[in-house]
Order: structure tokens, then C-alpha cells, then sequence
């Protein structure tokens, strides 16, 4: 049996796993009012939203952690059993969130969901890489990218709707059983990598070969090199730099409303959950159209004859630059309608330009290299995302997010300056000697 497109099949397996993936991860996001409400009816909102910035860092150390950890263990297993660990272990600690009973077990949870949860993204990285030529890639990453934000579009509504029926402790049984539910499908499509599938066309297997740029060329060609050097060397060059600062300069901004999107509507506007549900998911259809617009602008340029060096720095300048200024809007957004408009934009431009800063590790380096370096990238996001999600209770101390707003606009601007001067050109890296 051969599946015409299988390429496409996998990685819209990887952008599902990516929707089930935000979906367990906001559901203690959106359900805090209410969870808060039954565990510490005695506290304040300011005591509430620290001990949810704390479970929060939590789960964010874990996953800057998993994402270094697992970027080695799908460089070792391979995709496919590398995603079988990351999603069968993240599911069940979703499930696990249902025995919570305070600050200590929600902690201990929200660790084993980070550290597993955070393989979906060198996996994904290491899967586009994979199974797509380098001119599709950026498109790859945009469609998986997408899957995040369809995740969070899906998530807030459907959470706010299940909590009419259920109870906080049955909806994350439900999310947890999802996941395990995916793993069919994963296991029975991608038996193998492309170059020996037994369900892949032959064409497709060429083109995919053909068109991976630090790949040795089939025609015999030796021109192209697959560099893949060790941790040591990797960390000495400075483009390796610019996939890690890049990384953790841009991701915060995600998880700033990730986090707080909810908390910010129910602290700001007196939204209760089901409110939330009805503006909540608003910011996340810009993201899911900035993360196909990022992957269509960047395949569209390459196949218009520009360089790899040309069309990746363009995109993510483009990115940068839609965020810039809807992020020092938001210190004065006037209505909920207006905010979560300027929300949209700002995750527009954030995952115009992430799918293409995802994409330089493959860029840079051979096959064996990408995870690993995509993990690192990872890590240092998630270390700076957890710093910021840190500092949000004090920044935003009686319902002020302005300075939190500012130190975005920061990171943007720094997103782009770590990619321009530590990348002079983005192609395929060769060893020094």
C-alpha cells in the first residue's frame, strides 16, 4: 500500500498532537478561578495569582528541562518513539491533575506534564526536518505551530463549556484520555523515516531526500555537507547562539499570554469562567494565521529564488515588528474587545516569526544535530519564560500588566537583533578545521 502526500499526513498528526498538547496545558489555566475558589476560599486574588505564578514556574523549570532531555531522546529513538514517551506520559499526568489537593500535588503534576509536554516541540523540529525538503520546512513548522493555536482557540471555550457539566477534577480525566487516544493513529502511520517507509511513493521519498539541503546529494553532488558536530562544538558557534537567544528572548512573550490571558480577563475586566470562554480564545485565531502566513511568506520567497539567509530574516523582522507596537499598546487596550484584538495581533507576529526561528537549527546543521540543538533552544525559552512568569504577581500587583507589556516589547526587538548579528548568513554550517 502506498499513501500519496504522506509527508503532509504526518505532520498534520504532529500539528493534532500540538492541539492536545495546549489543550491539558491551559485547562488548569482557564479552571483557576475556579479551582482557587475551592481549594483557598480564604485568600486574596494577589495570594491566589502567586500560588498559580508558583505552580506555574513549576511547570515551565520542568519544561525548559524536558525540552533539552527529550531533544537528546529523539535524536536517540527516533520520532516516532520519541512522540509514543512525550505524549503517553504527558497525558497521564494530566489525568493524574484530578487528585490534586494543593500547592504540592498541583506542583508535582504540572512537573511530570512539563518535562513530557515538552518533547512535542525538538520532535516536531526533528520531524519537519525529516520529512520535508528545506523549502517546505518553515511551512512544516507553521502548520504544527498552528496546532497551538488551534489548541488554545479550542481550549478556552470548550473548557468553559465542560465546566457547566463536570467538575474541574473529571475535565482533566477527559483532556488526559485524548491524548492516549492519538497515539493510535501515530503508531499505525509512521512505521518508519521517509527514506524507508513502505508506504511512501517513491517520488516522494526523492523529493524529500533530494531537497534537504545538509543532506549528501543523491545525484552525487558533495557540495552540501551534514555537519553534526558534538554539544561541545556546537555551543562554540555563534549561530548556535542565535538559535538559543533568539529562542529565549521571543518565547516569553507566548507564554505571557499563555499564562495569563485568563487570569488578565477575569483580574482586569471581572470576567468570570464562562466570560472568559467567550473572549478568551479571541488572541489565538491571530496566532494560528500568523503561524500559516510565517510558513507560506517564507516557502513563497524561497520558491521565488531568494536565499534560505534571505527569506528567514525577513520573516522573522516581520514578526518582530507587528509585535513591537501592539505590545506597548496594551498598556492602554480600553476595552476587553480591544485588548484581545491587540492579543491576536501580538500572537500574529510572534508565530510569523517562530516557525522560521524553529527551522534554523535544520538550517544550520545535519540531522543527528537538530534536536539537540532545538532542545537547548527550548530550554533557554522555557528558563526565560519561567523568569518572567516569575515576576508577573509583582509586576502586575493590583491589576497593573503595563510593565509586563513593556519587558515584551524588550524581548522582541532583542528576537531580531540576536538573529541579524549572530547570524551573518543562514545556511549550512561545515566544520571549522
Amino acid at each position: 500500500m502506498k499513501i500519496k502526500s504522506l509527508r503532509w499526513w504526518v505532520i498534520v498528526l504532529i500539528a493534532v498532537a500540538t492541539v492536545i498538547n495546549y489543550i491539558d496545558r491551559q485547562s488548569l489555566n482557564v479552571l483557576w478561578p475556579a479551582i482557587s475558589a475551592d481549594l483557598y476560599p480564604e485568600k486574596t486574588d494577589d495570594e491566589r495569582k502567586e500560588i498559580y505564578a508558583f505552580i506555574s514556574v513549576v511547570f515551565v523549570f520542568s519544561y525548559a528541562f524536558g525540552q533539552a532531555i527529550f531533544g537528546k531522546i529523539f535524536d536517540l529513538v527516533g520520532t516516532r518513539l520519541g512522540f509514543v514517551l512525550s505524549i503517553g506520559v504527558w497525558s497521564i499526568a494530566t489525568a493524574l491533575h484530578a487528585l490534586a489537593k494543593g500547592v504540592v500535588s498541583f506542583s508535582i503534576f504540572r512537573a511530570i506534564l512539563g518535562v513530557a509536554e515538552a518533547g512535542n516541540w525538538p520532535g516536531a523540529t526533528k520531524g519537519s526536518a525529516e520529512w520535508f525538503p528545506t523549502k517546505e520546512r518553515a511551512l512544516a513548522q507553521g502548520i504544527f505551530n498552528s496546532g497551538a493555536a488551534i489548541g488554545g482557540i479550542i481550549s478556552i471555550p470548550l473548557i468553559a463549556f465542560l465546566s457547566v457539566y463536570f467538575s474541574w477534577k473529571v475535565i482533566f480525566i477527559l483532556v488526559g484520555l485524548a491524548g492516549l487516544m492519538w497515539l493510535l493513529p501515530w503508531i499505525t502511520l509512521v512505521k518508519a523515516p521517509p527514506g524507508s517507509h513502505p508506504w511512501i511513493t517513491e517520488s516522494e521519498k526523492q523529493y524529500i531526500l533530494r531537497g534537504q539541503l545538509n543532506k549528501p546529494d543523491l545525484s552525487g553532488d558533495s557540495n552540501t555537507v551534514d555537519y553534526n558536530p558534538t554539544v561541545s562544538e556546537l555551543l562554540t558557534r555563534k549561530q548556535s547562539w542565535a538559535v538559543i537567544i533568539a529562542s529565549a528572548a521571543i518565547d516569553p512573550i507566548w507564554w505571557l499570554f499563555v499564562f495569563w490571558i485568563p487570569i488578565y480577563l477575569s483580574e482586569v475586566y471581572g470576567m468570570d469562567v464562562k466570560t472568559i470562554g467567550i473572549y478568551g480564545w479571541v488572541p489565538y485565531v491571530g496566532a494560528m494565521f500568523g503561524a500559516w502566513f510565517g510558513g507560506l511568506l517564507a516557502q513563497n520567497r524561497l520558491e521565488a529564488g531568494w536565499t534560505v539567509n534571505a527569506a528567514r530574516k525577513l520573516v522573522i523582522t516581520i514578526g518582530c515588528c507587528l509585535m513591537l507596537p501592539a505590545l506597548l499598546a496594551m498598556a492602554d487596550p480600553g476595552g476587553p474587545g480591544n485588548a484581545v484584538i491587540l492579543m491576536a495581533v501580538i500572537l500574529f507576529g510572534f508565530q510569523t516569526s517562530i516557525g522560521n526561528i524553529q527551522t534554523l537549527a535544520s538550517d544550520l546543521y545535519g540531522g543527528k544535530t537538530v534536536g539537540t540543538l532545538a532542545g537547548f533552544g527550548g530550554m533557554a525559552a522555557k528558563l526565560s519564560a519561567a523568569a518572567l512568569t516569575s515576576l508577573v504577581p509583582w509586576l502586575t500587583a493590583g491589576g497593573n500588566y503595563t510593565p509586563a507589556f513593556i519587558i515584551g516589547a524588550l524581548l522582541a526587538t532583542t528576537t531580531a537583533l540576536a538573529v541579524w548579528l549572530l547570524c551573518p548568513s543562514i545556511e549550512p554550517l561545515k566544520p571549522k578545521s
